[in-house]
């Protein structure tokens, strides 16, 4: 898990969070448009703050959750 988060990293596990995001292949789609950090979804998911199957909603696992309580 990562000890910090960038501005952007926590606006993409709120997406997540509020339901908006699917998983696409290695890439992340937000309101049905791929997110402009290519890396977001693997970064994200490597580091186990989110998860989810191809193509199908991406979710925040509890530590992905807790990290984005404390931010």
């Amino acid at each position: 898990m990562i000890s910090t988060i960038s501005n952007r990293d926590r606006a993409v596990l709120r997406a997540v969070a509020a339901g908006r995001c699917e998983i696409s292949g290695v890439c992340l789609r937000i309101d049905g448009l791929s997110c402009c950090d290519q890396f977001a979804a693997m970064r994200l998911t490597q580091a186990g703050l989110i998860t989810g199957q191809d193509h199908e909603p991406a979710r925040l696992t509890p530590s992905g959750q807790a990290l984005l309580e404390a931010a």
